[in-house]
Protein backbone atom coordinates (compact mmCIF):
# COMPACT_ATOMS: atom_id res chain seq x y z
CA UNK A 1 0.00 0.00 0.00
CA UNK A 2 1.29 3.73 -0.73
CA UNK A 3 2.34 4.85 2.01
CA UNK A 4 0.77 8.64 1.15
CA UNK A 5 -2.38 6.49 0.55
CA UNK A 6 -2.83 5.20 4.37
CA UNK A 7 -5.73 7.30 5.83
CA UNK A 8 -8.62 6.24 3.44
CA UNK A 9 -8.02 2.47 3.83
CA UNK A 10 -7.49 3.22 7.48
CA UNK A 11 -10.56 4.62 7.75
CA UNK A 12 -12.42 1.61 6.61
CA UNK A 13 -10.01 -0.63 8.60
CA UNK A 14 -10.51 0.65 11.92
CA UNK A 15 -14.19 2.26 12.11
CA UNK A 16 -15.76 5.47 12.49
CA UNK A 17 -13.88 8.18 15.53
CA UNK A 18 -16.16 9.13 18.15
CA UNK A 19 -15.50 12.46 19.27
CA UNK A 20 -16.83 13.65 22.02
CA UNK A 21 -18.81 17.19 22.62
CA UNK A 22 -17.16 19.87 23.52
CA UNK A 23 -17.16 23.37 25.27
CA UNK A 24 -14.67 25.96 25.95
CA UNK A 25 -15.60 28.79 28.00
CA UNK A 26 -14.47 32.28 27.57
CA UNK A 27 -15.45 35.45 29.06
CA UNK A 28 -17.92 33.33 30.82
CA UNK A 29 -19.42 32.37 27.62
CA UNK A 30 -20.11 28.52 26.66
CA UNK A 31 -19.33 27.85 23.31
CA UNK A 32 -21.32 24.99 21.49
CA UNK A 33 -18.45 22.83 19.11
CA UNK A 34 -20.82 19.74 18.78
CA UNK A 35 -24.35 18.61 17.61
CA UNK A 36 -26.10 15.74 19.02
CA UNK A 37 -28.24 14.28 15.55
CA UNK A 38 -29.18 11.02 17.23
CA UNK A 39 -29.74 9.75 20.70
CA UNK A 40 -28.86 6.01 21.13
CA UNK A 41 -30.26 4.38 24.32
CA UNK A 42 -27.45 6.12 26.65
CA UNK A 43 -24.93 7.33 24.10
CA UNK A 44 -25.34 9.44 20.97
CA UNK A 45 -24.10 10.10 18.10
CA UNK A 46 -22.47 13.58 17.21
CA UNK A 47 -22.59 15.72 14.47
CA UNK A 48 -18.48 15.87 14.09
CA UNK A 49 -18.77 12.15 14.05
CA UNK A 50 -21.21 12.01 11.02
CA UNK A 51 -19.64 14.80 9.29
CA UNK A 52 -16.17 13.20 9.62
CA UNK A 53 -17.51 9.50 8.49
CA UNK A 54 -19.28 11.44 5.11
CA UNK A 55 -16.27 12.76 4.48
CA UNK A 56 -14.86 9.41 4.33
CA UNK A 57 -17.32 7.49 2.65
CA UNK A 58 -17.53 10.09 -0.19
CA UNK A 59 -13.51 10.44 -0.58
CA UNK A 60 -13.50 6.64 -0.90
CA UNK A 61 -16.42 6.56 -3.25
CA UNK A 62 -15.19 9.11 -5.64
CA UNK A 63 -12.14 7.43 -6.24
CA UNK A 64 -14.44 3.72 -6.92
CA UNK A 65 -17.58 5.29 -8.70
CA UNK A 66 -18.34 7.40 -11.60
CA UNK A 67 -21.97 8.64 -10.39
CA UNK A 68 -22.57 8.22 -6.61
CA UNK A 69 -25.97 7.48 -5.15
CA UNK A 70 -28.23 10.51 -3.73
CA UNK A 71 -27.16 12.44 -0.74
CA UNK A 72 -30.25 12.12 1.33
CA UNK A 73 -29.52 8.21 0.77
CA UNK A 74 -25.98 8.39 1.08
CA UNK A 75 -26.83 10.13 4.72
CA UNK A 76 -29.11 8.09 5.89
CA UNK A 77 -26.81 5.08 5.10
CA UNK A 78 -23.85 6.51 7.00
CA UNK A 79 -26.80 7.63 9.88
CA UNK A 80 -27.46 3.96 10.87
CA UNK A 81 -23.91 2.55 10.35
CA UNK A 82 -23.17 4.96 13.39
CA UNK A 83 -26.12 4.16 15.08
CA UNK A 84 -25.46 0.44 14.97
CA UNK A 85 -21.79 1.14 15.69
CA UNK A 86 -23.13 3.08 18.95
CA UNK A 87 -25.64 0.13 19.70
CA UNK A 88 -23.13 -2.56 19.85
CA UNK A 89 -20.64 0.18 21.44
CA UNK A 90 -23.32 -0.32 24.13
CA UNK A 91 -23.60 -3.62 24.45
CA UNK A 92 -19.67 -4.52 24.82
CA UNK A 93 -20.15 -2.05 27.46
CA UNK A 94 -22.78 -4.30 28.90
CA UNK A 95 -20.85 -6.78 29.09
CA UNK A 96 -17.69 -5.72 30.28
CA UNK A 97 -15.80 -6.22 26.82
CA UNK A 98 -12.27 -3.43 27.08
CA UNK A 99 -9.56 -3.23 24.81
CA UNK A 100 -6.35 -2.84 26.62
CA UNK A 101 -3.27 -0.45 25.56
CA UNK A 102 -1.12 -4.15 24.68
CA UNK A 103 -4.17 -4.65 22.02
CA UNK A 104 -3.80 -1.77 20.83
CA UNK A 105 -0.22 -1.18 20.33
CA UNK A 106 -0.06 -4.85 18.37
CA UNK A 107 -2.63 -3.79 16.43
CA UNK A 108 -1.12 -0.56 15.23
CA UNK A 109 2.88 -2.67 14.91
CA UNK A 110 -0.10 -5.03 12.21
CA UNK A 111 -1.13 -1.70 10.73
CA UNK A 112 2.53 -0.19 10.43
CA UNK A 113 4.11 -3.76 9.29
CA UNK A 114 1.65 -3.81 6.39
CA UNK A 115 2.12 -0.68 5.58
CA UNK A 116 5.74 -0.09 5.79
CA UNK A 117 5.93 2.03 8.29
CA UNK A 118 9.38 1.34 10.33
CA UNK A 119 8.54 3.82 13.41
CA UNK A 120 5.72 5.37 15.20
CA UNK A 121 6.93 8.77 13.93
CA UNK A 122 6.75 7.75 10.64
CA UNK A 123 3.22 6.63 11.24
CA UNK A 124 2.39 9.83 12.94
CA UNK A 125 3.90 12.12 10.26
CA UNK A 126 1.63 10.58 7.57
CA UNK A 127 -1.34 10.65 9.33
CA UNK A 128 -0.91 14.51 9.89
CA UNK A 129 -0.75 15.01 6.00
CA UNK A 130 -3.96 13.49 6.15
CA UNK A 131 -5.41 15.27 9.40
CA UNK A 132 -5.22 12.81 11.73
CA UNK A 133 -3.38 12.06 15.29
CA UNK A 134 -2.23 9.10 16.39
CA UNK A 135 -4.66 9.64 19.67
CA UNK A 136 -7.20 9.44 16.96
CA UNK A 137 -5.99 6.54 15.19
CA UNK A 138 -6.08 4.99 18.86
CA UNK A 139 -9.86 5.48 19.45
CA UNK A 140 -10.56 4.11 16.07
CA UNK A 141 -8.82 0.99 16.02
CA UNK A 142 -10.15 0.64 19.90
CA UNK A 143 -13.76 1.39 18.47
CA UNK A 144 -13.36 -1.61 15.75
CA UNK A 145 -11.97 -3.91 18.14
CA UNK A 146 -14.64 -3.67 20.42
CA UNK A 147 -17.58 -4.35 17.89
CA UNK A 148 -15.58 -6.85 16.40
CA UNK A 149 -15.18 -8.57 20.13
CA UNK A 150 -18.80 -7.88 20.49
CA UNK A 151 -20.12 -9.67 17.59
CA UNK A 152 -17.81 -12.79 17.72
CA UNK A 153 -19.12 -13.23 21.45
CA UNK A 154 -22.77 -12.28 21.06
CA UNK A 155 -23.25 -13.45 17.62
CA UNK A 156 -21.36 -17.17 17.94
CA UNK A 157 -22.96 -17.62 21.00
CA UNK A 158 -26.44 -17.54 19.07
CA UNK A 159 -25.24 -20.15 16.78
CA UNK A 160 -26.19 -23.70 17.39
CA UNK A 161 -24.82 -26.39 15.38
CA UNK A 162 -25.96 -29.84 16.92
CA UNK A 163 -24.27 -33.53 15.89
CA UNK A 164 -26.85 -34.37 13.31
CA UNK A 165 -25.53 -31.38 11.16
CA UNK A 166 -21.89 -31.93 11.60
CA UNK A 167 -22.99 -35.65 10.53
CA UNK A 168 -24.98 -34.30 7.59
CA UNK A 169 -22.39 -31.68 6.33
CA UNK A 170 -19.29 -33.96 6.54
CA UNK A 171 -21.53 -36.48 4.75
CA UNK A 172 -21.89 -34.06 1.97
CA UNK A 173 -19.43 -33.52 -1.03
CA UNK A 174 -18.61 -30.07 0.48
CA UNK A 175 -17.77 -31.44 3.65
CA UNK A 176 -15.76 -34.00 2.35
CA UNK A 177 -13.65 -31.45 0.13
CA UNK A 178 -13.11 -29.26 3.20
CA UNK A 179 -12.14 -31.23 6.12
CA UNK A 180 -9.84 -33.50 3.52
CA UNK A 181 -6.13 -32.93 4.26
CA UNK A 182 -4.15 -29.93 2.77
CA UNK A 183 -0.82 -31.28 0.85
CA UNK A 184 2.08 -28.82 0.00
CA UNK A 185 3.70 -30.26 -3.14
CA UNK A 186 7.06 -30.45 -4.80
CA UNK A 187 6.72 -31.42 -8.61
CA UNK A 188 9.77 -31.99 -11.39
CA UNK A 189 8.97 -33.12 -14.49
CA UNK A 190 11.06 -34.66 -17.18
CA UNK A 191 9.00 -34.36 -20.12
CA UNK A 192 8.42 -36.44 -23.17
CA UNK A 193 6.98 -35.28 -26.61
CA UNK A 194 3.96 -37.82 -27.73
CA UNK A 195 6.17 -38.29 -30.82
CA UNK A 196 9.01 -38.96 -29.17
CA UNK A 197 11.23 -42.02 -29.90
CA UNK A 198 11.30 -45.16 -27.65
CA UNK A 199 15.14 -44.21 -27.30
CA UNK A 200 13.92 -40.43 -26.12
CA UNK A 201 11.83 -42.26 -23.33
CA UNK A 202 14.14 -44.60 -22.27
CA UNK A 203 17.01 -41.75 -21.97
CA UNK A 204 13.94 -39.64 -20.18
CA UNK A 205 13.57 -42.58 -18.21
CA UNK A 206 16.75 -42.91 -17.04
CA UNK A 207 17.19 -39.34 -16.14
CA UNK A 208 13.78 -39.31 -14.14
CA UNK A 209 15.25 -42.22 -12.01
CA UNK A 210 18.32 -41.02 -11.62
CA UNK A 211 17.24 -37.82 -10.46
CA UNK A 212 15.19 -39.92 -8.04
CA UNK A 213 18.42 -41.69 -6.68
CA UNK A 214 19.60 -37.99 -5.74
CA UNK A 215 16.82 -37.32 -4.04
CA UNK A 216 16.83 -40.67 -2.10
CA UNK A 217 20.62 -39.80 -1.13
CA UNK A 218 19.56 -36.23 0.41
CA UNK A 219 19.97 -33.56 -2.06
CA UNK A 220 17.78 -30.38 -2.24
CA UNK A 221 14.47 -31.38 -4.13
CA UNK A 222 13.83 -27.74 -4.89
CA UNK A 223 17.39 -27.14 -6.66
CA UNK A 224 16.65 -30.63 -8.53
CA UNK A 225 13.77 -29.23 -9.87
CA UNK A 226 15.28 -26.02 -10.94
CA UNK A 227 18.26 -27.84 -12.62
CA UNK A 228 16.29 -30.36 -14.52
CA UNK A 229 12.54 -29.78 -14.37
CA UNK A 230 10.78 -28.79 -17.57
CA UNK A 231 7.50 -27.94 -15.36
CA UNK A 232 6.46 -24.23 -15.32
CA UNK A 233 6.97 -23.97 -11.83
CA UNK A 234 10.79 -25.14 -12.36
CA UNK A 235 12.19 -21.64 -11.13
CA UNK A 236 9.93 -21.70 -8.13
CA UNK A 237 11.98 -25.24 -7.14
CA UNK A 238 8.79 -27.36 -8.75
CA UNK A 239 6.99 -25.23 -5.85
CA UNK A 240 2.83 -26.02 -6.81
CA UNK A 241 1.91 -24.80 -2.95
CA UNK A 242 -0.99 -26.36 -1.03
CA UNK A 243 -3.58 -28.85 -2.59
CA UNK A 244 -5.93 -30.61 -1.75
CA UNK A 245 -6.03 -34.21 -3.17
CA UNK A 246 -9.47 -33.84 -5.00
CA UNK A 247 -7.60 -31.02 -6.86
CA UNK A 248 -4.79 -32.96 -8.24
CA UNK A 249 -4.80 -35.66 -11.20
CA UNK A 250 -6.51 -38.95 -10.23
CA UNK A 251 -3.02 -40.07 -11.23
CA UNK A 252 -1.25 -37.73 -8.75
CA UNK A 253 -4.27 -38.21 -5.92
CA UNK A 254 -3.32 -41.75 -5.69
CA UNK A 255 0.14 -41.62 -5.20
CA UNK A 256 0.15 -38.48 -2.70
CA UNK A 257 -2.29 -40.14 -0.55
CA UNK A 258 0.23 -42.53 0.50
CA UNK A 259 3.12 -39.81 0.82
CA UNK A 260 4.58 -39.50 4.53
CA UNK A 261 5.82 -36.04 4.79
CA UNK A 262 9.24 -35.50 3.13
CA UNK A 263 8.98 -38.13 1.08
CA UNK A 264 9.21 -38.31 -3.27
CA UNK A 265 7.50 -40.29 -4.89
CA UNK A 266 8.82 -43.00 -7.60
CA UNK A 267 8.73 -41.85 -11.02
CA UNK A 268 5.57 -41.81 -11.96
CA UNK A 269 4.59 -42.17 -15.96
CA UNK A 270 1.63 -39.79 -18.02
CA UNK A 271 1.30 -38.39 -21.29
CA UNK A 272 3.53 -34.94 -20.76
CA UNK A 273 6.54 -37.57 -19.50
CA UNK A 274 7.98 -38.44 -16.20
CA UNK A 275 6.67 -37.02 -12.68
CA UNK A 276 8.34 -36.64 -9.56
CA UNK A 277 6.34 -35.91 -6.34
CA UNK A 278 7.34 -34.32 -2.99
CA UNK A 279 5.14 -34.28 0.15
CA UNK A 280 6.43 -31.20 1.97
CA UNK A 281 3.98 -30.60 4.18
CA UNK A 282 0.37 -31.67 5.74
CA UNK A 283 -1.95 -30.29 7.36
CA UNK A 284 -4.65 -32.57 8.46
CA UNK A 285 -5.18 -36.36 7.34
CA UNK A 286 -3.89 -39.40 9.35
CA UNK A 287 -2.96 -39.60 12.89
CA UNK A 288 -3.52 -35.75 15.18
CA UNK A 289 -1.37 -36.94 18.27
CA UNK A 290 -2.35 -34.63 21.51
CA UNK A 291 -0.71 -34.82 24.58
CA UNK A 292 -3.47 -34.54 27.21
CA UNK A 293 -2.86 -34.20 30.89
CA UNK A 294 -4.57 -35.44 33.62
CA UNK A 295 -4.98 -32.70 36.69
CA UNK A 296 -6.69 -31.87 40.04
CA UNK A 297 -6.49 -28.64 41.41
CA UNK A 298 -7.90 -26.68 44.35
CA UNK A 299 -9.06 -22.97 44.25
CA UNK A 300 -9.19 -20.28 46.59
CA UNK A 301 -10.61 -17.12 44.97
CA UNK A 302 -9.63 -13.85 46.41
CA UNK A 303 -12.86 -11.13 48.22
CA UNK A 304 -13.12 -8.62 50.37
CA UNK A 305 -12.22 -10.94 53.44
CA UNK A 306 -9.93 -12.73 51.47
CA UNK A 307 -6.58 -11.37 50.03
CA UNK A 308 -4.23 -12.62 47.88
CA UNK A 309 -1.70 -13.07 50.50
CA UNK A 310 -4.28 -14.96 52.90
CA UNK A 311 -5.33 -17.15 49.85
CA UNK A 312 -1.92 -18.17 49.19
CA UNK A 313 -0.95 -19.12 52.89
CA UNK A 314 -4.00 -21.04 53.05
CA UNK A 315 -3.00 -23.21 49.94
CA UNK A 316 0.82 -23.55 51.14
CA UNK A 317 -1.01 -24.74 54.16
CA UNK A 318 -3.01 -27.05 52.31
CA UNK A 319 0.09 -27.96 50.18
CA UNK A 320 2.42 -28.64 53.36
CA UNK A 321 -0.63 -31.35 54.54
CA UNK A 322 -1.19 -32.69 51.51
CA UNK A 323 2.94 -33.68 50.90
CA UNK A 324 2.72 -34.84 54.67
CA UNK A 325 0.11 -37.83 53.60
CA UNK A 326 -3.00 -36.14 53.70
CA UNK A 327 -5.53 -36.88 50.81
CA UNK A 328 -5.54 -34.74 47.93
CA UNK A 329 -9.43 -34.80 46.81
CA UNK A 330 -11.01 -34.96 50.79
CA UNK A 331 -8.90 -31.95 51.10
CA UNK A 332 -9.99 -30.19 47.68
CA UNK A 333 -13.47 -31.58 48.42
CA UNK A 334 -13.47 -29.60 51.69
CA UNK A 335 -11.47 -26.21 50.99
CA UNK A 336 -11.87 -25.79 46.88
CA UNK A 337 -13.92 -23.23 45.27
CA UNK A 338 -14.07 -24.44 42.21
CA UNK A 339 -17.76 -25.89 42.01
CA UNK A 340 -17.18 -27.89 38.69
CA UNK A 341 -14.46 -29.92 40.24
CA UNK A 342 -14.73 -29.82 43.73
CA UNK A 343 -17.14 -32.37 44.22
CA UNK A 344 -14.85 -34.73 42.28
CA UNK A 345 -11.90 -34.01 44.76
CA UNK A 346 -10.43 -30.96 42.56
CA UNK A 347 -10.04 -33.92 39.41
CA UNK A 348 -9.98 -31.93 35.97
CA UNK A 349 -10.59 -35.17 33.74
CA UNK A 350 -8.20 -35.79 30.76
CA UNK A 351 -7.32 -32.02 28.89
CA UNK A 352 -5.93 -31.48 25.79
CA UNK A 353 -4.16 -27.96 25.53
CA UNK A 354 -6.03 -25.17 24.91
CA UNK A 355 -8.77 -25.82 27.21
CA UNK A 356 -7.40 -23.85 30.37
CA UNK A 357 -6.11 -20.13 30.88
CA UNK A 358 -2.50 -19.38 30.29
CA UNK A 359 -1.53 -19.46 33.66
CA UNK A 360 -3.07 -22.73 34.57
CA UNK A 361 -2.02 -24.47 30.94
CA UNK A 362 1.87 -23.01 31.76
CA UNK A 363 1.47 -24.59 35.53
CA UNK A 364 0.31 -27.92 34.39
CA UNK A 365 2.78 -28.09 31.46
CA UNK A 366 5.66 -27.57 33.30
CA UNK A 367 4.94 -30.36 36.38
CA UNK A 368 5.66 -33.48 36.66
CA UNK A 369 3.39 -36.42 37.05
CA UNK A 370 2.66 -36.83 40.81
CA UNK A 371 4.33 -33.12 41.56
CA UNK A 372 2.51 -30.47 43.10
CA UNK A 373 2.95 -27.15 42.18
CA UNK A 374 1.39 -23.41 43.55
CA UNK A 375 0.22 -21.63 44.97
CA UNK A 376 -0.08 -19.70 41.74
CA UNK A 377 -2.03 -17.24 40.35
CA UNK A 378 -5.00 -16.87 37.58
CA UNK A 379 -8.20 -15.09 36.63
CA UNK A 380 -10.09 -17.30 38.86
CA UNK A 381 -7.96 -17.45 41.89
CA UNK A 382 -5.22 -18.86 43.25
CA UNK A 383 -4.37 -22.65 42.83
CA UNK A 384 -2.42 -25.83 43.82
CA UNK A 385 -2.39 -28.06 41.39
CA UNK A 386 -0.91 -32.04 40.87
CA UNK A 387 -0.27 -33.67 37.45
CA UNK A 388 -1.69 -37.43 37.72
CA UNK A 389 -0.35 -38.97 34.45
CA UNK A 390 -0.37 -38.14 30.73
CA UNK A 391 -1.11 -39.86 27.82
CA UNK A 392 -0.85 -39.62 23.62
CA UNK A 393 -4.42 -39.11 22.66
CA UNK A 394 -5.72 -39.37 18.72
CA UNK A 395 -7.93 -36.83 18.47
CA UNK A 396 -8.16 -37.11 14.56
CA UNK A 397 -12.05 -37.45 14.36
CA UNK A 398 -12.57 -34.73 17.24
CA UNK A 399 -10.23 -32.36 14.58
CA UNK A 400 -12.17 -33.14 12.31
CA UNK A 401 -15.85 -32.23 13.82
CA UNK A 402 -14.51 -29.80 15.11
CA UNK A 403 -13.21 -28.16 12.32
CA UNK A 404 -17.19 -29.05 10.43
CA UNK A 405 -18.67 -27.23 13.25
CA UNK A 406 -16.63 -24.15 12.63
CA UNK A 407 -16.98 -23.96 9.41
CA UNK A 408 -20.61 -24.18 9.36
CA UNK A 409 -20.52 -21.21 11.80
CA UNK A 410 -18.98 -19.19 10.01
CA UNK A 411 -21.39 -19.73 7.24
CA UNK A 412 -24.33 -19.26 9.56
CA UNK A 413 -22.12 -16.18 11.43
CA UNK A 414 -23.52 -13.35 8.68
CA UNK A 415 -26.66 -14.15 8.42
CA UNK A 416 -26.67 -14.33 12.32
CA UNK A 417 -25.28 -11.08 12.55
CA UNK A 418 -27.87 -9.12 10.73
CA UNK A 419 -30.59 -10.76 12.46
CA UNK A 420 -29.17 -9.81 15.41
CA UNK A 421 -28.19 -6.28 15.00
CA UNK A 422 -31.93 -5.68 13.42
CA UNK A 423 -33.04 -6.97 17.07
CA UNK A 424 -30.82 -4.18 18.78
CA UNK A 425 -31.89 -1.40 16.45
CA UNK A 426 -36.01 -2.37 16.98
CA UNK A 427 -35.50 -2.81 21.20
CA UNK A 428 -33.26 0.20 21.51
CA UNK A 429 -34.73 3.60 22.26
CA UNK A 430 -33.50 5.61 19.39
CA UNK A 431 -34.13 9.88 19.12
CA UNK A 432 -33.05 10.88 15.68
CA UNK A 433 -32.88 14.61 14.72
CA UNK A 434 -33.67 15.60 11.30
CA UNK A 435 -31.14 16.15 8.60
CA UNK A 436 -31.52 18.76 6.09
CA UNK A 437 -30.55 18.91 2.73
CA UNK A 438 -27.08 19.64 3.63
CA UNK A 439 -26.70 16.73 5.67
CA UNK A 440 -26.79 18.59 8.77
CA UNK A 441 -28.86 17.91 11.87
CA UNK A 442 -30.94 19.96 13.41
CA UNK A 443 -28.64 19.62 16.91
CA UNK A 444 -30.14 19.50 20.61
Amino acid sequence: MNKTSLAAPLMQWVGALTISAAATFAQAETQILDRVIAVVDQGVVLQSEFDERKNSVLQRLQGQYEQLPPMDVLDQQILDQLILEQLQLEEAARYGMEISDQQLNQTIQQVMASNGFSSLDELAADLANEGMSLAQLREKIRRDLLINQVQQGVVNNRIRVTEQEIDNFLASSDGKFATSPDYHLGHILISVASSASPEDVAEAETKVNNIYQQLQNGESFSQMAIAHSNDQTALEGGDLGWRKLAQLPELFSDVVSNLEVGDVSEPIRSGAGFHLIKNIEQRGGGEQLVQQTKARHILIKTSEIMDDETAQEKLTELKAQIEDGADFAELARENSEDIGSMLEGGDLGWASPGMFVPAFENAMATTEIDEITGPFKSQFGWHILQVTDRRQEDMSDVVIRNKAAQMMRERRFDEELQVWLLELRENAYLDIKELDETGEGSGV
